[in-house]
């Protein structure tokens, strides 16, 4: 009876393991960039994995900051100048920790605060064979652009008109 309990506690990490082996993984901060600085973070990626970087300035000086992306090679995969925020995806070429750098260098008298978010891996869909249901999304375009054929005037494409009115609603 006594080895009942450790079994299950053992299932069930093993379980929570799994689970967490799954998803993707990353790190969001906030962090004081002085004037004339640089910050950089580093990061273990795999061959073939996806990785992503959302950045943005939230106080200080014209809100902008240099930002960089090296390879484990020391080769610059992404660079952007003073700007208040971006996004970055990059699938890795080869395996190895990944450089990201924030730069306030350019400013002699106004820090900043910046805010980033590093997510390494594919997220998995919000539901199984997601990309197999009809969503309400899906039906409202699929039900929109079949309208727009039925009802083309003359000059106009039955998918510029369609597509041309979604954007628009």
């Amino acid at each position: 009876m006594g080895c009942a309990a450790p079994r299950s506690a053992s299932a069930l990490l093993l379980l929570l393991l799994l689970l967490r082996a799954e998803q993707p993984r990353g790190a969001e901060l906030t962090f004081e960039l002085p004037d004339n600085a640089k910050q950089c973070f580093h990061e273990e990626v795999e061959q073939g994995v996806k990785f992503s970087l959302d950045y943005q300035v939230i106080t200080g000086g014209h809100y902008d900051v240099d930002c960089y992306v090296e390879d484990p090679q020391g080769n610059t995969i992404y660079r952007e100048t003073k700007k208040q925020y971006d996004s970055f995806t990059h699938r890795a070429e080869v395996k190895g920790v990944y450089q990201f750098c924030f730069s306030n260098e350019f400013s002699t008298f106004s820090h900043k605060t910046v805010y980033f978010d590093f997510q390494v891996g594919d997220e998995p869909p919000i539901l199984p064979d997601m990309g197999n249901r009809v969503t309400a999304l899906t039906q409202r375009f699929r039900g929109a652009y079949w309208k727009e054929l039925d009802d083309t005037q003359p000059g106009r494409t039955p998918v510029t008109k369609g597509l041309g009115q979604l954007a628009l609603s």
